[in-house]
Order: C-alpha cells, then structure tokens, then sequence
C-alpha cells in the first residue's frame, strides 16, 4: 500500500524543518524529504542572523559562535560609515549545527525524515522519489516546497521564477577585526556588495555575491582584504524577487524555492521561516476542512503578502537603485551618512529583517534625497 502522508515537506533547511514542524505539532502526519545525507551540509549561507531571524529557528544558543553589534560600511577609497548600536544586533552561527537541531525539533515533534532521498516527480497527489531506497511513491495532501533557489518542483510545474539569481562565494581564516562589528564592501562586486563577518576567536568569514566574474572578483577581494584562508570554499545562490504565484496543485512554495530573500541583504532564513509558518497554518486548514483547491491555497499567498511583502517588494526596488549606482555615488552616499544625525536615526529605527520604516525616513532626509530621488519618481514613494 502507498505510504500516505498528511503533508510531504521537500527540503530540510531552517523554511523546511520549520514548515515539518509547525504541521506536525498541528497533529499532522509529516514526511520531510532531503537530497543529502546530512542535514546543514554543503554550508550555503553567510551565517549572520538578526536576533529575531535567530528567534524565529526556535532552538537553543549551541549554534552561536558570535554576536555582532553593527556594521562598517567600507568605500574603495577608504570612506567608511560605522553603524554600532553597541546592543546585540544579530548572531554569527554554525549554520550545519542549526538546521540539525532544528530537523531534531521537528522530528521530535513527530515528522518522519527521509535522507539521500531527491523528488523527481510529482503525479496528482503523489510524490516519485529517488535515493538510498531506490525509487519510492509516497501520496500526500499538501505538499509544501522547500527544495531551495533551484526548486526542482517548480520546474516541473512550469512556475514562473524569481527575475534575479545571485551566485555567492564566501572562504574563511584568519584576520585582525573588530569581533562586534561586520564589514561591509559595496564595490566589491557592483550588483551586490561583499563581507567580512567576524566568526569568533580571530576568524571571519570572506564572500561576496553577484551575477559575473565571481571568480575573479572574489579573489581580488581576498588579496584587498588579506584574507589567508584556511577553509575550503563555500558557494550557494540567492533568488531575489518573489515568484508570482506561491501554491498551486496542491502545493505552497516556502523560502528560497520561491525566492523570499531579501532583496537588501540577500538573507532568506528570518522570510523563509515566515512564509513556512504561514504555509504550516494553511496547510493544517486545509487538512482540516478536507479542501485543497487553489482557493483554499491562496490564503498561503495573501498571508505572507501581509506579513512581508511590502518589505520584499521594496527590497527589491532598491536593489535595482543600488545596481545603478557608480562607485563615485556610493563614496558620496556614505560621506553623507556618516552625519551622526543620519546615524543616529539608523541604530534608532534600522531593522534588518524589515528595512522599510529606516529607508523611509533616509528617502526624506535632505542631505540624502538626491541619492534617493529617482526611487521616489518611479512610484516608490507609495511604500511609505
């Protein structure tokens, strides 16, 4: 006979373990399935998560190597604009430590995982595996998709993606830092910026994102910063921009497989695990009532829409001024700044996770409103 399943749950990261969690503490029946052997591994995050992105993983401090209090943002030409709130601001985490303990939760809580285990098809409300046990069927009423930046399941349901796909690269070692602060490098790569987050004990990890000439520019960049690296590289992708339809078929889209990083940091764990929690309440609804139609899925989308999309959609805008502007603009943004005025109102009033309110009130400022002014003509004054 079939194995059924309430729910069958594609992917164990953070958006995916949380989402297999909600549903089984909601008294479903919960299958979360993994491509690879070890849940948190390969590694394909940063790792720095604002305090209420950590919160919203749910599990103990084990995974914290660090806690930073701001940032310095650093021009080609040496400018920087230091931003310290000198309050804990976000956690430097050991990323495979934290999607285990969180897949420990959702087992705990009653999901059933299946490792080295891949979806490569979906038949009506079937899923087709393969992997360790060969291939396998497995029937389900929702399924939520959680397969990441290059969701199989979207592509096999033909869903129109999100319009931009950053590629990463991040190594880590030794380097002299400030331990509270992370440091920020917009010219490192022009349609994105690179880092350098302190880890703890002396370490940092070194990356940066973009579209073209990775290799290359991530070099250059280890050579400027003195980076001498004793870890092997670290490579991942991020979708930027929402997918236009979030379910379908019997099926909700969750974190990076639907492209819910944020346009401003390129971070999905804090949106990702929003949207899985806004999935795992549909979900249970559905089940409950025994309607799985598009109409009863498309209280998924206007949740997530309510909760953050306006903070995606402006995320997305600005990351669209930011590809535009030269190195001369960005050298002069963070000149103006650097006004302890402005500064001041960052640390009052900035969020990483929900950066409308900050950039609103930079957008209005006068020293500032000539950056900004092409935003606020294309309609984005809205927003606000």
């Amino acid at each position: 006979m079939l194995p059924a399943y309430d729910i069958v749950v594609a992917g164990a990261g953070p958006a995916g373990c949380a989402a297999a969690r909600a549903c089984a503490e909601a008294g479903l029946s919960v299958l979360c399935i993994e491509e690879q052997g070890s849940i948190g591994y390969p590694v394909q995050c940063a790792g720095l998560l604002s305090l209420a992105a950590f919160e919203e993983c749910a599990v103990s401090w084990r995974s914290i190597l660090n806690t930073v209090t701001g940032a310095r943002v650093i021009s080609s030409t040496g400018h920087a604009l230091v931003i310290d709130a000198k309050t804990p601001k976000a956690h430097v985490v050991d990323r495979g430590m934290l999607d285990r303990e969180m897949a420990g939760a959702a087992a705990d809580a009653g999901a059933d995982f299946r490792l080295k285990t891949a979806v490569c098809d979906v038949r009506e409300n079937r899923v087709v595996t393969r992997g360790i046990n060969g291939h396998e069927e497995f029937s389900f009423k929702i399924l939520i998709a959680a397969d990441g930046p290059r969701s199989t399941i979207a592509r096999m349901y033909g869903m129109e993606r999100a319009p931009v796909y950053l590629a990463g690269i991040q190594a880590e070692g030794r380097h002299d830092c400030v331990p509270g602060l992370v440091e920020l490098y917009p010219d490192a790569s022009p349609e994105f910026f690179g880092w350098m987050i302190p880890s703890g004990n002396g370490r940092v990890r070194v990356g940066l994102c973009g579209t073209e000439l990775l290799p290359e520019r991530f070099s250059a960049f280890v050579r400027r910063i003195g980076l001498v690296s004793d870890i092997h590289l670290v490579t991942g992708t991020i979708p930027l921009g929402v997918m236009p339809r979030t379910f379908g078929r019997r099926t909700l889209f969750v974190g990076d497989s639907a492209g819910f990083a944020k346009p401003t940091s390129g971070g999905g764990v804090y949106t990702g695990i929003r949207s899985a929690r806004h999935a795992a309440a549909v979900a249970a609804a559905c089940c409950e009532h025994e309607t799985f139609t598009d109409a009863a899925l498309a209280e998924y989308e206007r949740r997530w829409q309510a909760d953050v999309g306006r903070e995606l959609a402006l995320g997305y805008r600005l990351y669209k001024m930011r590809r535009n502007l030269s190195t001369e603009t960005i050298d002069r943004m963070i000149l103006a700044m650097s006004d302890p005025g402005i500064t001041d109102e960052i640390v009052k009033y900035g969020d990483m996770d929900r950066p409308g309110k900050i950039a609103g009130i930079l957008m209005k400022n006068p020293s500032l409103f000539r950056f900004f002014s092409p935003l606020l003509l294309s309609g984005i004054r809205s927003f606000f």
